[in-house]
């Protein structure tokens, strides 16, 4: 008996979970999403928030640099906007003809006899689109996005704040103005801190622990597959084995690299060693959204 059982452990396989990011990451930067999506923040930000369109470059830099998303920094210096029309100005309008199936994809997915949940900080109808289009939605066994760190009851203009008003189609503050971003750090004042944003999204470490406990997921035991370096970083710091995606140089924090996520089988081939008996794992129900059957 201690023979078998000595025996298993030796078998038991080092990875059980592949934690993967979305966009750029399951299909390539090249495909123009990215530069569609900064078009549409920058054009919320003029449109509906009344931003001067001259400061948006610039704001949009230190937002993304200092919070992670614009959506989390903008939140963060004291706008106030709704969630869901947040998601569906930027994302409704990208340009997903661009993403087609990914057949090749699909094959190393299903072949992969591990679980995998996609982790994004976009919606959720962002993902399901983009899976759809891939035609990767029966590859995962769930997703973490936005609505899963961030519940809903927070998705309504001056929900923690009742100051805030809307005219037309812009929301204003009538008694304070915006923590302004770019002064900070243009002139700084000592003392003065950056204000605390409400949104939990990656690269926070405590982002990506909350998406661990959600799933259920020991990150000494998951593979993390992102583009991001910060992501990465991150998640190297939680415990995570992290693979950087859409590049050949290897950063600090990622483990390995992948030039493509189509390299995966030959860069990581010990993913197909273990677990032979199970050959193919699919998931024949919907995408699961926000929630997760745990093990």
């Amino acid at each position: 008996m201690e023979y078998v059982d000595r025996y298993q452990q030796v078998q038991m396989p080092k990875y059980d979970c592949l934690l993967f990011d979305l966009d750029d990451t399951l299909y390539p930067l090249s495909s123009g999403l990215a530069i569609a999506c900064r078009k549409n923040i920058e054009d919320y930000m003029v449109q509906k928030l009344g931003i001067e369109e001259s400061k948006i470059p610039e704001m949009c830099n230190l937002l993304y640099k200092n919070y992670g998303t614009t959506m989390a920094g903008l939140r963060a210096i004291g706008f106030d906007f709704n969630y869901d029309e947040y998601h569906s100005f930027v994302h409704g309008r990208l340009p997903y003809e661009k993403l087609k199936p990914d057949p090749v994809l699909r094959s190393l997915l299903l072949s992969l006899p591990l679980r995998k949940i996609i982790f994004t900080n976009a919606d959720r109808v962002h993902a399901a689109k983009v899976l759809s289009r891939l035609e990767l939605e029966d590859c995962f066994e769930g997703i973490i996005c936005f609505e899963t760190l961030n519940p809903t009851h927070k998705n309504t203009i001056s929900g923690d704040n009742d100051d805030f008003e809307v005219e037309g189609s812009k929301i204003t503050n009538p008694t304070t103005q915006p923590f302004d971003i770019i002064g900070h750090f243009s002139q700084p004042i000592a003392g003065l801190e950056l204000p605390k944003t409400p949104i939990i999204c990656k690269p926070s470490e405590d982002a990506i622990e909350r998406a661990l406990q959600i799933a259920n997921i020991n990150p000494q035991r998951t593979m993390f597959f992102e583009d991001s370096v910060r992501n990465i970083q991150s998640g190297k710091l939680v415990g995570l084995h992290t693979v950087l995606v859409g590049t050949s140089h290897r950063t600090k924090g990622a483990d390995d690299v992948l030039e493509s996520i189509h390299n995966i089988r030959e860069a990581l081939p010990e993913l197909w060693e273990t677990n032979e008996k199970s050959e193919k794992v699919g998931y024949s129900c919907n995408v699961a959204i926000e929630t997760f059957v745990t093990a």
